[in-house]
């Protein structure tokens, strides 16, 4: 199908929720019975003999706290309320750079590095949200949606399915295909910005860097006779880079890697991911900095050249912390010349002591068989940092 052609109506299985459909789903998503345990169980995980009488707190909660909303922007406007709460309790402070750059009328394509599940794009939104530029929709995988009131969820805050779980080769390409009209019909028909990780899952080795493959996806929509990087400057690409100084799950991403790299398959357990998703929510992240670059306007003629671009800049933009700094040199020894934190300062390893020994004494906490692994995954944007300087 043409670019000029898409058909709205075939994105009805994958789009976010609209206006007019949030009140009926709001009292459908509060009414359910899973989703209000579900939040019990994550508030209280040892106290199972207390989660009958939370739950039912919970929904009386959700009833009145989302009882005047009627669309999208109400529930962001609540949904914003509780990732402040979340910056001010687990971070030690959220910091941002570029979007004063960007045009406010004209909607981007962020591809972005991915650490977290959640709270990549939640830090995006919550930046753009304080900065007064339209939130993203934000692109997820459909293995996080296995159970409604988690894609009820996600959809009420303008998540999109990417259908990750499709079957043969045929159900591969065509969930690609839709995906990338999609992108290209919410960015240049509806003016709406579209969030979507660099990569198909976390950079658990903490190496950032783009599959061409996203890049090839983006162009399925490209009219044969339209040039790459014509094409490139219609979807207004802006790279975004975002760093913890500490992963609250850095100890489960060592592990996985270990174990995958031992030859044995790494099998989930049951709603590890939702896991996942809780432990980076609630876990202590330290400084976070959100960086947007520049959006690519070069010509870039192909996908390897727009995806060396993409990480060019999240590489280049990424802000170093003290922690990726000391793990460097545990592996590698002295390195100078690099800044660290922001606003930037030259790195002094004397004026961190005592984040040295906070750091060792969290590495020391890992099981030995993986340690190393973790310590690497904190070095490795320092790594990359210096192969594009």
């Amino acid at each position: 199908m043409r670019a000029s052609e898409l058909d709205p109506a075939q994105f009805e299985d994958m789009r976010p929720y609209r206006d007019d459909e949030v009140r009926d789903v709001l009292d459908r998503l509060i009414a359910d019975p899973e989703m209000s345990h579900a939040v019990a169980h994550f508030l209280l995980p040892k106290l199972a003999r207390l989660e009958g009488p939370l739950a039912w707190l919970v929904r009386q909660f959700l009833r009145f706290e989302f009882r005047n909303v009627r669309n999208v922007r109400g529930v962001q406007a609540i949904v914003d309320k509780y990732i402040d709460k979340v910056v001010s309790r687990t971070t030690s402070g959220l910091t941002i750079s570029g979007l004063d750059t960007l045009p406010r009328n004209r909607a981007c394509l962020f591809v972005s590095n991915h650490r977290d599940i959640a709270m990549d794009p939640a830090f995006a939104i919550v930046s753009m949200y304080k900065e007064g530029h339209e939130t993203s929709r934000i692109a997820i995988g459909d293995n996080l949606l296995s159970k409604q009131f988690a894609s009820d969820i996600m959809k009420l805050n303008k998540c999109f399915t990417v259908k990750r779980s499709s079957g043969s080769r045929r159900e591969k390409l065509a969930a690609a295909s839709q995906l990338s009209n999609y992108i290209y019909y919410s960015i240049v028909h509806e003016n709406e910005h579209v969030w979507i990780a660099q990569r198909s899952g976390r950079a658990k080795d903490g190496m950032d860097r783009t599959n061409p493959a996203l890049a090839a996806m983006f162009a399925m929509t490209k009219d044969r006779e339209t040039p790459f990087a014509e094409y490139w400057r219609k979807l207004h690409i802006v790279p975004l880079s975002i760093s913890y100084e500490w992963d609250p799950c850095d100890g489960q991403k060592a592990k996985e890697l270990y174990i995958t790299e031992h030859k044995e398959e790494y099998k989930k357990a049951k709603n590890e991911d939702l896991a996942s998703i809780g432990k980076g929510v609630i876990g202590q992240k330290g400084r976070v900095h959100t960086a947007f670059g520049t959006p690519i306007e070069g010509d870039f003629n192909d996908v390897n050249s727009l995806a060396e671009e993409i990480d060019r800049q999240i590489v280049g933009n990424y802000v170093l912390h003290p922690t990726n700094l000391i793990a460097y040199e545990m592996i590698y020894g002295d390195v100078s010349g690099l800044p660290v934190g922001y606003p930037s300062r030259p790195w002094k390893p004397s004026d961190y002591e005592e984040t040295r020994e906070k750091f060792k004494a969290r590495m020391a906490k890992i099981d030995k068989r993986w340690r190393d692994k973790a310590i690497l995954a904190y070095a490795n944007p320092v790594v990359s940092r210096l192969a594009f300087e």
